[in-house]
């Protein structure tokens, strides 16, 4: 109990209404307590106990006359909300404001609590650096300010909101396709055009459930990703060439660009979902060569147009001077922009 030093006991006992309730159900309509989740929380960490022992699971049930503790944190964070913050994930803050944040998203890090990430999440840093009451909560109480998602091994830029009107404003803004967010990724082989679009439906795979696929099927949602081919690399003794492209999306699906450079028979470098190749095809990465490099819109309250970009990390940057003998010159595209992504 050592992470709940600043604590205070409450302690309850089990009235006649309550006989039979889960003990997180119990826990959660207690005065004084936190939300259900947040409770269900405690009793992992085993601040919770029934009769003076330990309390195991959540689901345990309560029976009339027992007698529950709470080794409750003071903080009031815990309290008010079912998340518990971490000040230990180092937040990159591009902007921040009254109403919204832009932050550079690390490899590895995962935007919200899932299975296995219970209180490493980028949720959890947001609540603590802002406190859970100065975020957005419609997408609920475990995804507190998050407007939009990057996958785990996707970095680079992301929005959060502070409370519930920007968060509908921003994502109001993505809806309507006028948020601009765009992708640097480096695909296998050799991309012919210089720019293109991919419009098909995306649905969740009927094999494999971690998966997404491009469909047909009614209830597919549509997905647009226009592309601009940066630099291309000339194809080597174990691969087939290289392209660094430039992803604009119009409609925020999951996996959706990589979902797409699979369909157009262009895996992104390193995916370990939707990609292929052996590890050194992949230029040694361990994870897909995909980057939230620049964001665009105008601010939902103030109405000042905010326009913010970011560098390529040292581990795609690596990848990229790696092929940079192999390199067959880049478009005007990519002498526009590649400048900014090393710099």
């Amino acid at each position: 109990m050592e992470r709940y030093a600043d604590a205070r006991l409450v302690e309850l006992l089990v009235g006649p209404d309550s006989d039979g309730d889960r003990l997180d159900a119990f826990l959660g309509s207690s005065e004084g307590l936190p939300s259900r989740s947040a409770c269900a929380r405690l009793v992992e960490d085993g601040a919770v106990t029934i009769n003076s022992t330990l309390a195991t699971s959540k689901a345990e049930r309560v029976v009339l006359g027992d007698r529950i503790s709470v080794t409750l944190p003071m903080s009031t964070v815990d309290v008010t909300g079912p998340l518990r913050p971490n000040p230990e994930i180092p937040l990159d803050i591009r902007y921040e404001d009254d109403h919204l944040i832009v932050l550079s998203k690390q490899v590895g890090l995962v935007c919200h609590p899932s299975p296995g990430h219970v209180d490493d999440t980028l949720a959890n840093a947001l609540v603590a650096h802002c406190g859970y009451e100065h975020l957005g909560q419609l997408q609920g109480e475990e995804r507190p300010g998050i407007v939009h998602r990057l996958d785990m091994d996707t970095s680079g830029l992301m929005l959060a909101a502070k409370d519930d009107e920007c968060q509908k404003a921003l994502q109001d803004l993505i809806r309507m396709r006028v948020l601009d967010r765009r992708y640097i990724t480096l695909v296998h082989g050799y991309v012919a055009h210089d720019e293109g679009t991919i419009t098909t439906g995306i649905a969740r795979s009927t094999r494999d459930r971690l998966r997404m696929m491009v469909s047909d099927d009614p209830m597919a949602r549509e997905a647009i990703t226009t592309f601009r081919t940066l630099e291309r690399f000339e194809a080597g003794r174990k691969d087939e060439g290289y392209s660094l492209l430039e992803c604009h999306l119009f409609t925020g699906r999951t996996h959706q660009i990589r979902v797409h450079m699979r369909h157009i028979a262009h895996p992104c470098v390193g995916d370990q979902l939707y990609g292929r190749g052996h590890y050194q095809e992949n230029l040694c990465l361990a994870r897909q060569f995909l980057h939230s490099w620049h964001v665009a819109f105008d601010h939902p309250v103030t109405g000042e147009h905010l326009s913010i970009a970011d560098h390529l990390p040292d581990d795609l940057r690596e990848a990229l001077a790696g092929l940079a003998e192999r390199s067959m010159g880049r478009t005007a595209a990519g002498e526009e922009i590649c400048p900014q992504l090393l710099s």
